[in-house]
C-alpha cells in the first residue's frame, strides 16, 4: 500500500544526482590536483568529535550553531563537525613531535552547520582546508595564499573576478591603539570591525560609540577599514607606515615581495578591514571575494600560532585556509565559468570508451555480457545498452547519446565491428582482439 506521506530533504541540504555530484568534483577534483602539486599530503577526520573539543576553541557559545546529540544511554556529547580546524589540531597534537616541520595538509571533508540558510549558506556542505603547521615565515604565509589562488586560476577565474583581501591582525591592533583603545578590549572592537561592510555607517559609528570611541574617530577608523588597495611601494609603504609604523608594514612588504614571485600579487590587495571575527588569530587574515562583493567570502583564512597549544600539542605557529563549495559554485555559475555537464563528464573521465551490443542474433546476445567483461579487465569504461531494441541503428543512436567514442556490435563467436562515433569509421575485428584494438587507440 502507497504511502500517502512525501518525504524532502532537510532544510539547508542537497540531494545529489549523477549531475550535480559531478558539479561538485569538478571542484573538489581542482582542490585536490592544486593542493598536491602545492605539496599538501590529504587527511581526514571523524564525522562527529566529542561537543568539548568545539567549546574548548569558541566557548559555550558555539552550541547554538552545532547539530549535537547525545548517543542513547550514553553520558557523551557529541557534535557534527562545523569546520575542520579543532580536528586538524587534535591530530596534529597527538603526533606533534612524529611529524616533519612543516607540516602540510589539506582536506575536502563535508562540514554542519545549525544556522539559518540563505543564498551562499547552507547547513551542510563541502569545504577545502589546506594548512601548514611549524612554519613561521612569511613565505609559508605567501604559499598558501598562492595555492588558494592557483585553484581559483585552475577554475577558469581570473583577477577580475575575485580578489584576495588581505590585512594582519598586528596592524589592526596598531590602529585601535592609536585611537585609545587599551588591549583588553580590542577582542570587543575586532568583533564590530568584522561586521564593517555588512551594517550601516551610522549602526558602525554608533556601534563604536557605545564601546568608547568618539564619532569623529570612528569616521576616520571606518574610512581606513574600508579602503582596499593595491600594494604599490613606495606609496603604500607609506600609508602602512602612518597607520601601522613597524613590523606590519614591514611584513605587508615582505608578504607581497613573496606573493609576486608566485606569480599571485595580481590577484591580491591591501584591506585592512579584514580582521577574521574568530579569536584564535594571531597575524595575517584574509578573505576572498567576488570581485563586485556580490556574494559572501569565497574563501578566508590567516595564521593562528597558538592554537595548537590549546589541544595539546607544543608551541606551533600554523596558517591555513577554509574554501566552501557553495559560494565558489554560485561564482563560477554567475561568471558563465563552470562547465556542461558533458565537458565536465570528459574531463572528470566519465565518458565511456564503448558501448556493446549484438546484431540481434541469440548466438551474438549471449556475448555481449563477455565483451563487456573483457572490456573492463582492461580498464575501459565499457557499457551495455539498456533498451530491448534489435535495431541496430537505434542502439547506436542510444550509444551516441551516451557520448560513447565507440560502438561494439558483436556479429558472431569469432568477429565484432568497432566504429567510432566521431568519425564515422567502422573496421571489422577478431573478437579476442576488441579489447587490445581499443586499448591502443
Amino acid at each position: 500500500m502507497a504511502s500517502d506521506h512525501t518525504f524532502q530533504a532537510p532544510t539547508g541540504t542537497r540531494d545529489f544526482y549523477p549531475t550535480d555530484l559531478n558539479r561538485l568534483r569538478y571542484v573538489t577534483e581542482a582542490w585536490r590536483r592544486t593542493s598536491i602539486v602545492h605539496g599538501f599530503d590529504q587527511i581526514d577526520g571523524p564525522t562527529f568529535e566529542h561537543l568539548d573539543l568545539y567549546t574548548v576553541k569558541s566557548g559555550e557559545g558555539i552550541v547554538s550553531e552545532l547539530f549535537s546529540f547525545e548517543r542513547a544511554g550514553g553520558e557523551k556529547t557529541y557534535a557534527l563537525r562545523p569546520e575542520f580546524t579543532p580536528t586538524l589540531a587534535r591530530m596534529y597534537a597527538a603526533r606533534a613531535n612524529a611529524l616533519p616541520r612543516p607540516t602540510r595538509w589539506f582536506c575536502t571533508p563535508s562540514f554542519f552547520r545549525a544556522e539559518r540558510p540563505q543564498r551562499g549558506r547552507l547547513r551542510e556542505f563541502t569545504q577545502w582546508n589546506c594548512d601548514i603547521l611549524g612554519d613561521d615565515s612569511v613565505q609559508a604565509d605567501a604559499e598558501l595564499i598562492a595555492c588558494a589562488v592557483e585553484s581559483l586560476r585552475a577554475l577558469g577565474l581570473s583577477p577580475e573576478h575575485v580578489k584576495v583581501r588581505i590585512s594582519h591582525r598586528g596592524a589592526v591592533e596598531q590602529m585601535l591603539t592609536k585611537r585609545g583603545v587599551e588591549p583588553e578590549r580590542h577582542a570587543e572592537y575586532f568583533g564590530l570591525l568584522d561586521k564593517v561592510g555588512k551594517i550601516s555607517n551610522d549602526a558602525f559609528i554608533e556601534a563604536a560609540r557605545k564601546l568608547g570611541m568618539d564619532a569623529p574617530e570612528a569616521v576616520k577608523l571606518l574610512a581606513t577599514m574600508a579602503q582596499t588597495t593595491r600594494y604599490e611601494a613606495p606609496t603604500t609603504q607609506v600609508m602602512l607606515h602612518q597607520e601601522t609604523p613597524g613590523a606590519p608594514a614591514e611584513y605587508f612588504r615582505a608578504l607581497f615581495a613573496a606573493l609576486d614571485q608566485l606569480d599571485a600579487s595580481e590577484w591580491c590587495v591591501l584591506n585592512l578591514g579584514i580582521v577574521r571575527g574568530l579569536a584564535y588569530y594571531t597575524g595575517m587574515v584574509f578573505e576572498i571575494h567576488e570581485a563586485n562583493g556580490a556574494e559572501r567570502a569565497i574563501a578566508g583564512g590567516g595564521r593562528y600560532d597558538r592554537l595548537i597549544e590549546l589541544f595539546g600539542g607544543p608551541p606551533t605557529p600554523a596558517v591555513g585556509f577554509g574554501m566552501g563549495d557553495v559560494v565558489l559554485s554560485l561564482v563560477l555559475q554567475d561568471r558563465g565559468l563552470m562547465p556542461t555537464d558533458d565537458q565536465i563528464a570528459d574531463r572528470l573521465g566519465l565518458r565511456p570508451d564503448a558501448m556493446i551490443f549484438s546484431n540481434g542474433t541469440p548466438e551474438a546476445d549471449a556475448l555481449v555480457p563477455r565483451v563487456a567483461a573483457a572490456l573492463r579487465r582492461e580498464g575501459l569504461h565499457a557499457r551495455r545498452s539498456a533498451k530491448s531494441t534489435r535495431n541496430v541503428g537505434k542502439l547506436l543512436q542510444d550509444a551516441a547519446k551516451a557520448r560513447a567514442r565507440f560502438a561494439v556490435i558483436v556479429e558472431s563467436d569469432t568477429l565484432a565491428t568497432i566504429k567510432d562515433l566521431a568519425s564515422g569509421r567502422q573496421e571489422q575485428v577478431p573478437i579476442g582482439e576488441v579489447p587490445p584494438w581499443l586499448r591502443r587507440l
